[in-house]
């Protein structure tokens, strides 16, 4: 809650009132003083240093209540010299026993804390953000388009140091001007503020007020007056790194790549962080390694679109926002999906009997560069250039070895570039991808060769920024060989071998395919009350896949949705919202699809709890893929409830529970779902989280298989009982800021259990048993050693079989990591995970039995040791 209260405030997201022509405050003024000798960085600000500069303060309350003046005092100076720009900050309160000081990792703040942040560009849209809080920890954001959008993964380089006295707690920081972004020739003024938390009645104040009734952040910022005579410092940092790595898995015998059960290996890179101009930085990775990252979530994963995972790379979450072009608000679709970038393996080779293989896990990146910066004239440019091997899969046949390419050498690009006009009023921005790859070996030829998207986007603001109109294109082009191409056409999300879809045309001769989409949002997005308007349409033949992530394609969809705020506290409420939204889809045959809405309610109470609850409706939906290539099929709408109520995050022992319940319409199914967090921190710098969770749910509907026949294709259902049992728990112990244990480990159990095969007969019928047919008497049976289906229909006088799809997932991830940065930008990891992945197929959840199971199954450890040293200023 701290945290999101912090990024809301500091973000700008969360306007309250009726957004008004200006503040209802005038604009304050600072001055920076220059000083020839610098302070020590100890947090005592006692250094004669500081003394040439006069203290500022008098903050205003911006939470709980806009407009009063905070209840504790907090001051600030501003020093700086040719390098370093210095923050000195005073908390005073009157009760130091009762401030809040809780050890955390950085980005991820607790307690008490301060944050002061500069537009140094001035252009009255960007500013670096810094926090710190009592306890030493720190947070850092990067934050564009006045507030709108946070960059928390910005990490500069920069100190602080804090200490409690009898008077409250001071906060020391210094901050190379190489970090910050500005013009030499600039007129010596900065955008500035200055902001506390105290955390035990959660009151935010503000040395700038600014209030919740203006739309936008950063153009409301104070002025840092004083800074003539700078010069932009360039960075540049160069982080090479070691990695020594050990590997045990389970031994196997005839297996000459696993006979041994152990694999070490040593690997060694670079990282590089280089200041191309004053405003404009260039990273750059060579061979990087990615150990320390938190392995995926487990998932059982029953459709035919592909999962879709959170990028934890830091290579790669390191000034992201710049790349992001979202192409809905409902979804996750993107024209860039960096996780794409260092995959898994496209191909798995075919093996004879005797045939082993070592298949690599993921391609090997063998570099990337990312440019990134923006011009004092409002133009923010993105670029990404990654190259990923030619990885080949080792096979071996009784000592005789060979080599087969799994995935082609590839070249991915990705160009972003925003152009800020009008006094930011005005928006202009284009982003181009392009992926090519090396495709010189036929059994790799149904990948694409080349593919090739991109777009232009707007935004403009009326009426003092209280409204926002937002319009966006997109397209896409890909190339290859006919195979490659008919494949597209036949992937999930398109299935354009659908016998009813007579607006799009399956041909097998084409060796390219291209597609286009876009989207419509108009917003009010300050004020008590809210809404959107938002149109979103995808053609058929759009296709992201390659470098960028969508699932279905060829819909056009339309979203209503409206809010209202209640931001200061009344009754026994802190604040509260209210919002209700609604929701059609049509396809590009113009046939209706569905139709929903929803209502939600969240509230804060003033004993600093939380709840919330909302209710969903879907109407019975008219799908074009669920039969997987079939025809349209009507599939059973659903009544979904779910509510959520959290204890005081403020308190050592905290708690949340969430439920939901859903109803399939037609008695189609049912299903529940129940999550219960628990958090101790028994020291303020030791942390134990865990989250139990577990869904029960039973279907009428579920894909099986296809049967092709001619005349008489089949698609075969079933109904299924699932089960999914899954507890996270985490554990972190902050020794220093600098000095991190964390752990993360995960059961997780997940059963299906099959019954009631059936035919879909009329998949557009309006009620929903003639849909389908089940198997008769006698028609469906199971062989002797009970893993298939026998089919035998005695009117069509087809026979086939499928294989019984009952499961059991056990699998157990964990993650172990001890993380030191010993000095600024070098680290020293020490990594440990395992996994433990096990399949059954008899469908029946025994908690006891399960559970037991997952530890009988031999663990896939890695251990890894890794060394780095940052080379720069």
């Amino acid at each position: 809650m701290k945290r999101l209260i912090l990024l809301l405030v500091f973000g700008g997201f969360f306007y309250s009132v009726s957004g008004q022509a200006d503040s209802i405050y005038k604009k304050r003024y600072c001055t920076a003083v220059e000083i020839t000798i610098p302070p020590e960085i100890d947090g005592w600000l006692t250094d004669e240093a500081w003394s040439a500069a006069e203290w500022a303060g008098d903050f205003m309350m911006h939470e709980p209540y806009d407009d009063r003046p905070a209840t504790l005092s907090t001051q600030f100076k501003i020093i700086f010299d040719q390098d370093y720009m210095y923050v000195g900050m005073r908390a005073f309160d009157p009760y130091p026993d009762s401030i809040v000081s809780r050890l955390t990792r950085r980005d991820d703040m607790d307690g008490d804390m301060m944050a002061f942040q500069f537009d140094s560009y001035h252009d009255l849209r960007t500013a670096f953000t810094f926090f710190a809080s009592v306890a030493g920890s720190k947070m850092d954001i990067l934050m564009t388009n006045d507030g709108e959008n946070e960059d928390e993964t910005w990490d500069p380089i920069w100190w602080v140091e804090t200490q409690t006295d009898d008077k409250g707690w001071t906060l020391e920081a210094k901050i190379p001007f190489s970090q910050l972004r500005f013009d030499k020739n600039s007129d010596g003024i900065w955008g500035f503020q200055a902001a506390r938390e105290v955390f035990r009645n959660s009151e935010l104040s503000l040395w700038q007020p600014i209030s919740r009734e203006s739309p936008g952040w950063v153009h409301f910022l104070g002025e840092l007056n004083g800074l003539k005579g700078i010069n932009p410092r360039k960075q540049a940092d160069l982080t090479p790194y070691i990695v020594t790595g050990l590997e045990t898995f389970e031994k196997n015998g005839g297996d000459p790549f696993r006979e041994s059960g152990r694999d070490l290996n040593t690997n060694a890179g670079l990282d590089a962080k280089i200041g191309v101009t004053n405003n404009f930085t260039l990273d750059m990775t060579l061979n990087p390694d990615f150990g320390q990252v938190e392995a995926d979530p487990s998932v059982v994963n029953l459709t035919a679109f592909e999962t879709f995972y959170d990028e934890k790379r830091p290579f790669f979450i390191e000034g992201r926002s710049i790349f992001e072009y979202d192409l809905a608000i409902h979804n996750m679709d993107n024209l860039f999906y960096s996780r794409r970038i260092g995959r898994n393996p496209h191909h798995y080779p075919e093996l004879t009997e005797n045939e082993y293989a070592d298949v690599p896990a993921f391609t090997n990146i063998i570099g990337a560069a990312k440019l990134s910066g923006k011009t004092g004239n409002g133009l923010s440019v993105g670029i990404l250039e990654s190259i990923t091997s030619r990885e080949k899969a080792e096979i071996d046949l009784n000592g005789e070895r060979r080599f087969e390419t799994v995935e082609p050498l590839t070249n991915y690009f990705a160009g972003r570039v925003i152009r800020e006009i009008n006094n930011g009023n005005t928006i202009l921005g284009g982003m181009a991808t392009t992926v090519n790859r090396f495709t010189d070996e036929e059994h790799l030829e149904y990948l694409h060769s080349g593919a090739y998207s991109g777009g232009l986007d707007f935004q403009q603001y009326f009426l003092n920024r209280n409204y926002s109109l937002k319009l966006s294109t997109c397209f896409s082009h890909v190339r290859g060989s006919e195979e490659s191409i008919l494949r597209t056409q036949l992937s999930p999300g398109k299935y354009y071998q659908r016998p009813d879809a007579d607006y799009v045309t399956l041909d097998s001769s084409r060796n390219s395919l291209s597609g286009y989409g876009g989207t419509m949002q108009f917003s009010r997005i300050s004020g008590h009350f809210n809404f959107l308007g938002f149109l979103n349409f995808k053609s058929p033949g759009l296709e992201l896949n390659d470098i960028g992530y969508a699932s279905e394609y060829g819909e056009i969809i339309e979203i209503l949705w409206m809010g209202y705020n209640f931001t200061e506290p009344f009754s026994v409420f802190r604040s509260m919202s209210l919002n209700i939204g609604q929701w059609t889809g049509y396809d590009f045959g113009g046939h209706f699809e569905y139709y929903g809405g929803n209502f939600e309610g969240h509230a804060d109470f003033k004993n600093f709890w939380e709840t919330g609850l909302g209710v969903n409706f879907e109407s019975d939906v008219r799908s074009n893929f669920v039969l997987r290539g079939g025809p349209s099929m009507l599939w059973p709408g659903n009544l979904n409830f779910w509510s959520y109520a959290g204890s005081n995050s403020r308190n050592k022992f905290t708690t949340e529970l969430s439920y939901s319940y859903n109803r399939g319409l037609n008695n189609s199914g049912k299903g529940h779902s129940a999550e219960l967090e628990l958090e101790y921190k028994p020291f303020s710098n030791l942390d134990f989280s865990i989250e139990p969770g577990f869904n029960h749910a039973y279907s009428e509907l579920q894909y099986v298989m296809q049967y092709h026949s001619g005349e008489n294709d089949r698609y075969i259902f079933g109904s299924i009982e699932r089960k999914t049992l899954a507890l996270s728990l985490r554990i972190n112990l902050i020794l220093t800021p600098e000095l991190t244990l964390q752990y993360w480990g995960q059961p997780f159990i997940a059963t299906g259990r099959y019954s009631d095969f059936k035919i879909i007969t009329e998949p557009l019928a309006e009620d929903f048993t003639d849909r389908f047919r089940l198997y008769g008497p006698g028609e469906i049976t199971l062989n002797d050693s009970g893993d298939t289906y026998l089919i035998n229909e005695p009117e069509s006088g087809l026979s086939y079989t499928f294989s019984v799809p009952d499961f059991n997932v056990r699998e157990f991830l964990s993650n172990m990591v001890f993380r030191w940065e010993y000095r600024p930008g070098s680290y020293l990891y020490l990594v440990w995970s395992q996994t433990r992945e096990g399949y059954e197929n008899y469908g029946i959840l025994d908690f006891q039995d399960d559970f037991r199971n997952i530890w009988d199954i031999h663990p896939h450890n890695i251990f890894l040791v890794k060394f780095s040293y940052r080379i720069g200023r």
